[in-house]
């Protein structure tokens, strides 16, 4: 029963662990996102200040996983060359030393403070940088708890057989530390967790120096393997470039380093007596003089990488995502704007959609035809991928503004997914329908309906406006434009019934046509409308709740 206790106090402490660091990436990433991707994006043209990025970035994130991501989007969207951003990562695993050097000194008993610090500043605080800042002074606390409450736990390790065994397992293969660790660090996505973990049980001689370095190893390796699996930049190999290239010189360096860690854990006990310290300046060390290794061979080592994952020929293919980095979904700000990007590109293929449909009407043509209804497959995939990018946000650490923001870019993109499908599936499908038959509209009739299109584009224009700069007098012409597609649509009904009384039978059936394309076209106008004014208008109390006329 002792031992299962342990075991469980264990676990329970190396959760605490890793929610602590969770915490203080998450304040971090909130409060000084912004910053720290401009900060990084500013770097990038340099190998040598982004290695300073990469480590100040980093230093504060306490993630080189979210650093990655964030670099890998950069190099994905053509934003920076693939040097300066292995530079950032070499910087980036320089970084994520900083706290351990910190906690690898005896300062559990400034937890509390810390603590305390934190809870004041996220209840106090108005502020929302200044709670996000206390979010991750809660998470430094924690962090500190969890690990003297780790000492506490291995202290008596000689007198519980069963956690004796289960320790003693993994200190008599290096190659197999290496590998568990690597493991481990993927789970847990902290590799900081992973090695201040390894640095609790060697303070206590759990695990001899020389299997502490070789899980040190691993968890150098297993942080680089999460950003190769996110895959952030999109599914072409150059997008993959970065990750993979981070991953190779993580697992060169542990290849060099493994079958020296003998003669190295000589040294360090002789350097360093405290076995705590000794973990801590193995992981600097090892990242510091990895870096000084592959610092002047970025530029073969670049060629390389793209020699061996090439970017791919054809042109972009325009379903494909641009902005949705999977890096910023921990800052839902940076999330939103990025969702809000891809939804521009939205509206902009609705764009070119009706201007299509326009050159049909003017010069028909059934390849133009065609290649515009292709075209609503572009608004298909780019609403199926903006929604799931939403849906990963968690809508509980989000404020009531940014849950606004989300709901109203999820009712933007539906609609223009509507409207795209309805130009697609009936005005496109009526218009591929008539050539097929010979029918012709009249002169005026094709008139009216290039007009009815060029205000489409126009009004497209207009609700990315108000969709992006929430313009009050935008969403009211939009609106406006309600009115008069519903005029053109009561002169279409009239002139279409006075010509089936005139009994001229002949043009009846091209006038039918002319009316369902005037429905349509103004059903898309409504999708516009209601997915760009009405949520603007209705939030600032502007829309009235039904055009009823009061019963008396």
């Amino acid at each position: 029963m002792d031992s299962t206790l342990t075991l469980l106090d264990l676990a329970g402490s190396i959760a605490l662990l890793l929610w602590g660091v969770h915490m203080v990436q998450t304040g971090i990433q909130r409060g000084f996102g912004p910053g720290l991707r401009h900060v990084m994006g500013t770097a990038l043209g340099n190998r040598f200040k982004a290695f300073a990025a990469g480590l100040g970035v980093t230093a504060l994130l306490q993630s080189s996983t979210a650093t990655g991501l964030m670099t890998t989007s950069f190099v994905a969207g053509g934003f920076v060359t693939l040097v300066p951003a292995l530079a950032l990562m070499l910087g980036a695993n320089v970084g994520t030393t900083v706290i351990v050097q910190l906690l690898s000194f005896d300062i559990s008993r400034v937890a509390p403070a810390f603590v305390l610090i934190g809870v004041f500043m996220f209840r106090k605080g108005v502020a929302s940088r200044a709670r996000d800042l206390g979010r991750s002074f809660i998470g430094l606390g924690l962090m500190l708890l969890a690990l003297g409450h780790l000492l506490q736990i291995v202290t008596p390790y000689e007198d519980v057989p069963s956690l004796r065994l289960l320790l003693g397992m993994i200190a008599t293969t290096p190659l197999l530390d290496v590998l568990l660790a690597a493991g481990l660090t993927w789970a847990a996505h902290s590799s900081v967790a992973i090695v201040l973990i390894v640095m609790s049980l060697a303070a206590k001689g759990v695990v001899p120096p020389m299997s502490a370095f070789a899980l040190v190893l691993g968890a150098n390796l297993g942080t680089a393997i999460n950003p190769v699996l996110e895959r952030t930049g999109g599914r072409d190999a150059a997008s993959r470039r970065l990750p993979i290239g981070n991953l190779l010189n993580r697992a060169i360096g542990c290849v060099v380093a493994l079958p020296l860690l003998g003669t190295i854990a000589g040294y360090l006990v002789v350097w360093e007596p405290d076995q705590a310290r000794q973990v801590a300046d193995f992981h600097t060390a090892f990242n510091l003089i990895t870096a000084l290794l592959f610092f002047p061979l970025l530029g073969p080592f670049a060629r390389f990488l793209e020699r061996l994952l090439p970017a791919e020929q054809d042109a972009t293919d325009p379903s494909r995502p641009l902005y949705l980095d999977a890096a910023a979904l921990e800052t839902p700000a940076l999330a939103l704007a990025a969702a809000s990007r891809e939804t521009l590109r939205m509206a902009d293929a609705l764009e070119s959609m009706l201007r299509s449909a326009l050159e049909a009407v003017k010069l028909p043509d059934r390849g133009r035809i065609s290649e515009t209804r292709q075209m609503d497959d572009v608004l298909d995939r780019l609403n199926s991928a903006i929604k799931e990018y939403i849906a990963r946000l968690d809508s509980e650490e989000m404020s009531e503004e940014e849950n606004r923001r989300a709901l109203a870019i999820l009712a933007f993109i539906t609609n223009i997914e509507h409207a795209g499908d309805v130009l697609d599936r009936n005005v496109m499908m009526m218009m591929g329908k008539n050539q097929k038959r010979g029918l012709q509209l009249s002169p005026s009739g094709r008139s009216e309906i290039a007009s009815m299109l060029e205000r489409l584009v126009q009004n497209v224009r207009t609700a990315a406006t108000v969709f992006m700069a929430s313009d009050g007098r935008a969403a009211r012409r939009l609106v406006e434009e309600k009115a008069a597609f519903r005029d053109i649509e009561n002169h279409a009904t009239e002139a279409h019934f006075l010509r089936l009384r005139s009994g001229r039978l002949d043009t009846a059936q091209t006038s039918a046509v002319h009316l369902d394309l005037v429905r349509d076209l103004k059903r898309i106008n409504g999708h516009l409308v209601e997915g760009a004014a009405y949520p603007l208008l209705r939030e600032r109390g502007d829309l009235l709740p039904t055009r009823l006329k009061t019963a008396p």
